[in-house]
């Protein structure tokens, strides 16, 4: 359906060029609520753990531009029809690369492993970090667990009370002039 590999190997030279790391490429169906697909693009601004607006069509843009290119020279990258969805990663992210686990040691996060592991698929509990391919979870019945990475399927952060607290406050810089130009346009009507 996707090549998520070599879509990854086009879009991360694109956010790095822009100064954003990559979080996530993947399919998923569209929350259009059309049937259809998405390619979602998660990235973040290593200053600032997140993307607003302007950062987000910016990639976008380029992202565009890098896959037509691709489409156009005969790569067949992703099979039908589809629509594009940039952003941030949010504040109860996904897990995706080694230096998440590192990152966000002391969150709670839920982690559903690729097969049963140790006789579970899916742990909750305090994230412990990395150690070595070992993802650590502190759960409440299981106690300390250790999960190898290679056999995660999905993980994210779980939002708390303590992940608010912790997590940047989202750059509002420019909201003032999307309320006063949103106004004015109301008043020329």
């Amino acid at each position: 359906m996707a090549d998520i590999a070599r879509l990854t190997a086009l879009i991360e030279p694109e956010a790095t060029a822009l100064g954003f790391d990559l979080v996530r490429v993947a399919m998923l169906p569209s929350e259009a609520g059309d049937g259809g697909m998405a390619l979602q693009i998660m990235a973040e601004d290593p200053a600032t753990g997140q993307l607003v607006i302007d950062q987000c069509a910016a990639l976008s843009r380029r992202v565009s531009d890098v896959i037509d290119a691709a489409e156009e020279a005969g790569e067949v990258l992703i099979e039908g029809a589809y629509h594009l969805e940039v952003s941030s990663p949010g504040i109860d992210r996904p897990l995706t690369r080694e230096k998440d686990y590192a990152n966000w040691a002391g969150h709670e996060v839920r982690i559903v492993m690729d097969k049963g592991y140790g006789g579970q698929r899916v742990n909750k509990g305090l994230l412990g970090g990395l150690e070595g391919d070992m993802v650590l979870v502190a759960e409440a019945k299981a106690g300390n667990v250790r999960l190898p990475l290679e056999q995660i399927h999905s993980a994210r952060l779980v939002l708390t009370d303590a992940l608010i607290a912790a997590t940047r406050p989202l750059d509002m810089s420019g909201a003032d002039e999307l309320i006063e130009d949103s106004q004015q346009e109301k008043a020329d009507d």
